[in-house]
C-alpha cells in the first residue's frame, strides 16, 4: 500500500468514536431546533388566542356600542358609557382596596419565610400559602357570606362611630355586612397567595454576596433586607402585584356572592348602597339578558378586557424602566 493510500484511509473510514460524536451533535441540533420552534409556536399561539378573544368581544360588542339609548336592555334611557362607568368604577375601587390590604401582608409574609423563619416553619407555611391559592372562588364567597360579613359588622359600627368624619366610613352601616369593604377583604385573601409565592421566589434569588456584604458592613438584618433584598426583588414584587391585581379585577363568583351592589358610584365602604363590578354584573345579569342585552353585557366585558390589558402593559413598562434604570447605575 502506498503512502497516499495510507494517508487517505482515516478520512474514508471514520472510527466509531467520531460517528458517535457526530450523531450526538445532530441530536443536539435537532433538540435545539425543536425547542426553538416549539417556543416560537407557543408565543405565536398566545398572540393568536388573544387576538381571537379581542375580535370576538369587539364583534359582539359593536351592536351595543352603536345602539340608541332607548334600545338598550339595561340602563335604558342612558348611553352605554353612562351605564358601564359605575361598574368600571366598582371594579377598580374594589381591586385597589384589595391591593392596599394584601400587598403589605404578602410581602411581609414572603420576607418572614425567606429571612426570618426556620427552615421547617418556612417550608410548612410555604405549603399552606400555596394550598390557599388552590381554594375555589365559590368557597371564598361562601366564607365571605357566612363568616366574614357577620364578623365584620361590629368593626363597621366602631368605624362609623369614631371615624364617621372620614367620608369613607360615613353613612348608615349595612345590617348584613355585605359591603364593598367585605368584598375587598375577600379579594385580598384570594390574591394574597399569588403575591406571596412570587415575592418569596424572587427574594430567594437575591445574591448571597450582596446580603453578606451588607451584613459585613455592620447592617442589621432589616437594614440588609432594605438595602439588598427589596431593591433586587422590586421588579418581581411589581410583577406579583400586577398578577394579583389582574385576579382581583376579573374575579366574579366571590364578589357576586358577597357584594350586594348596584350600578352606582360611591366611595363609602360601610353602607348597603355599594357599587358593583363588571364581572359580577355580567354573572348576575346574563341569565335574563336577551338580544341587545347580551351584546351590552359583552361590551362591558370588552371594557374589562381593555382595563386588564392596560394594567398589565403599564406594569410591564414600569418593570422595563426600572431594569433600564438599574442597568444605567
Amino acid at each position: 500500500m502506498s503512502a497516499t493510500d495510507a494517508a487517505e484511509a482515516p478520512q474514508t473510514d471514520p472510527t466509531p468514536e467520531s460517528e458517535s460524536h457526530s450523531l450526538q451533535r445532530s441530536r443536539k441540533r435537532f433538540g435545539d431546533s425543536f425547542f426553538r420552534g416549539l417556543s416560537t409556536g407557543s408565543g405565536i399561539l398566545i398572540l393568536l388566542i388573544l387576538a381571537a378573544v379581542a375580535a370576538f368581544l369587539v364583534g359582539l360588542a359593536l351592536p351595543a356600542l352603536l345602539a340608541d339609548k332607548e334600545t338598550l336592555q339595561f340602563g335604558r334611557g342612558q348611553s352605554f358609557w353612562s351605564y358601564v362607568w359605575p361598574y368600571a368604577f366598582g371594579t377598580m375601587w374594589s381591586a385597589i382596596l384589595a391591593m392596599v390590604m394584601a400587598v403589605p401582608v404578602a410581602v411581609g409574609i414572603a420576607l418572614y419565610l425567606t429571612h426570618y423563619a426556620p427552615k421547617r416553619v418556612a417550608s410548612t407555611f410555604g405549603y399552606i400559602v400555596d394550598l390557599l391559592a388552590a381554594v375555589p372562588s365559590v368557597v371564598f364567597g361562601l366564607w365571605g357570606i357566612a363568616v366574614l360579613a357577620p364578623a365584620m359588622r361590629p368593626l363597621f359600627l366602631w368605624l362609623n362611630e369614631y371615624f364617621a368624619w372620614i367620608p369613607l366610613f360615613s353613612g348608615q352601616v349595612s345590617g348584613t355586612g355585605r359591603t364593598i369593604f367585605t368584598a375587598s377583604v375577600v379579594l385580598a385573601v384570594m390574591i394574597l397567595p399569588i403575591i406571596t409565592a412570587i415575592s418569596r421566589e424572587v427574594f430567594l434569588q437575591t445574591p448571597k454576596l450582596h446580603e453578606e456584604a451588607s451584613l459585613a458592613l455592620g447592617a442589621t438584618r432589616w437594614e440588609m433586607i432594605r438595602q439588598a433584598v427589596i431593591p433586587f426583588g422590586m421588579p418581581g414584587i411589581v410583577s406579583a402585584c400586577m398578577l394579583g391585581l389582574g385576579r382581583a379585577l376579573g374575579e366574579t363568583m366571590a364578589v357576586a356572592m358577597v357584594l350586594s351592589g348596584s350600578g352606582i358610584v360611591s366611595w363609602k365602604l360601610l353602607t348597603s348602597q355599594n357599587p358593583n363590578t363588571i364581572a359580577a354584573n355580567i354573572a348576575q345579569s346574563f341569565p335574563e339578558a336577551h338580544d341587545i342585552g347580551r351584546n351590552q353585557l359583552i361590551a362591558t366585558g370588552l371594557v374589562l378586557f381593555i382595563i386588564t390589558l392596560a394594567v398589565n402593559m403599564t406594569a410591564r413598562w414600569i418593570i422595563n424602566r426600572r431594569k433600564e434604570f438599574s442597568g444605567a447605575n
